[in-house]
This record gives structure tokens, sequence and C-alpha cells, in this order.
């Protein structure tokens, strides 16, 4: 789908816009949470629609969450979830509507300076040869300011990035390649890399990709610990057992309909 160039900074937003853009991220200190106003709305979107190259992707449709907890978007996994997970995250330009998130009303820019977002290819995809000891000194590498001095990390520097959000889950071994690990310790691995910063929004693709029930319910379960400081939205197919502890659940399954991107519906 390219990467086409961002949004002007001063005007965010993309409701004029016709084609699907990638938002470029804007670092800076993240929001504590929502203003006294907005205090318990994480996401307002109104009509939101997304229409690419190839055609029509999702929408119009109307979209409430409450902050705080894990949501689940329920729908197949294709184009549609994919564009609609990064357009809450501000990494993608919507075609018209009205999205609000953190209190930004269609400002990509400024939800991204207060988000995270792991576990989808086409932002955080991994190459197979690289270590978890690589992917873990890139990110403290990334996090430190510029003059310093950053070597590679042992294991007590993977447990200090990764063990919030691994929990009881063992931690990889430090000079295992990352297409060798288990799926659930894969995607853990990515949503620690992501999430350093601990925004109050993080949003987690393919959760579904985890094909043990077991494991399943256990990467849900850290998302759910994760949620306890966090907002945390993900996209899943499969039922969500209530017991895990997710906060919402929201049928999208006649909303969003499956596809790969970049080989996007026709457009209606």
């Amino acid at each position: 789908m390219g990467n086409p160039p961002a949004a002007d900074a001063d005007n965010d937003s993309s409701s004029s816009q016709e084609s699907s853009d990638y938002v470029t991220e804007e670092l800076g200190p993240p929001a504590h949470f929502l203003s006294d106003k907005d205090t318990g709305t994480l996401v307002s979107a109104r009509g939101i629609e997304l229409h690419g190259p190839w055609g029509h992707v999702f929408g119009p449709l109307d979209l409430d969450i409450d902050e705080g907890g894990v949501t689940v978007l329920a729908a197949p996994p294709g184009a549609a979830r994919t564009a609609l997970l990064m357009a809450l995250c501000g990494r993608m330009r919507l075609t018209r509507g009205s999205l609000t998130v953190l209190g930004f009303e269609n400002r990509p820019r400024k939800v991204i300076a207060n988000s995270a977002i792991a576990c989808l290819n086409e932002l955080d995809g991994v190459r197979p040869s690289v270590t978890v000891r690589d992917l873990v000194t890139e990110q403290k590498r990334w996090d430190s300011r510029w003059y310093k001095i950053v070597p590679r990390v042992d294991e007590q520097g993977v447990a200090d990035m990764c063990g919030e959000v691994f929990g009881d889950v063992p931690l990889p071994a430090l000079g295992a390649f990352i297409d060798d690990l288990p799926e659930l310790q894969q995607l853990l691995l990515r949503i620690s890399v992501a999430n350093t910063r601990r925004p109050p929004l993080l949003v987690v693709g393919r959760t579904d990709k985890v094909s043990d029930d077991a494991e399943h319910a256990k990467l849900l379960e850290r998302l759910v610990a994760l949620g306890k400081t966090q907002s945390v939205i993900t996209g899943d197919v499969n039922p969500v057992d209530p017991a895990v502890g997710v906060t919402s659940v929201v049928d999208m399954h006649d909303l969003l309909g499956p596809g790969d991107v970049g080989v996007l519906t026709v457009r209606r």
C-alpha cells in the first residue's frame, strides 16, 4: 500500500482524504489520561470510513469504547480489521468521519504520541534472523538519548523490558531467533518492545494468530493484566471467554469483512 506522506502537523483532520495513508510517528511525552471532560471515553467514532487505492475497506461505522481494561474487536482477520486498528491509534488516515481518541478529535499525530501498537506485521514485523538480544538491545538504544552508549543487553536486560508483559510466562532465551520462539512468546516479546513507554493506549493486532487454545487464553490474560494501567484494544476472530477478564467485546463480524492488506475489496 506504499508509505505516503503524513498528515500536516497543524491540521490532522482527515475527513477530506479520499485514500488511505499511513501516518508517521511523532514521539513525545505521553498524556497520563483523558481530560475531565472526556473521562471514561477512550474512543468515539461517528461515520468513519476508509477507502484505499483498490476500493472500499470499511465503513461508514460508529464505535464507542470505554477507557481502561481490554476491548476486543471481534471480526475476521484481514484488511478491514487491520486498517481499523491502525486508525484507532493514529497510524492510518481515514477517508471521512469523526474519530476522537484520548480526547483528540481527528488528530492522529497526537494519538500516535500517546499510544503504542504491536503485533501488526505492516508496522512491527521482525526478521526471522533477529535474536532476542538484538531486538531488545535495539529498542533500548531507540529509547535512550542519542549521546548514550547502550551495550548489548544480558538476561537481566531482557527481564527488565519484558518481565511485566510476560508475567508468569517464561522469558525467551537471550540468543534465540525470533522465528524459533513459540507463538505466545513471539507476540509477548513484540508487545514488550512496542510498549516500553507505557502510553495510555496500547493496540495489539492478531491475538488470534496464537492457534493453541491455552496459549491464546494466556495471551488475553496478559493483556488483561496490562489493562489495569492502560487501555488495550485488540482484534480477534475467536469467541472470548468472559472468565479471562476482558472488559468488553464489540461484535463487528457484519461490519468488517475479511481480506488481505493490499488486496482490498471493490469500491461500492
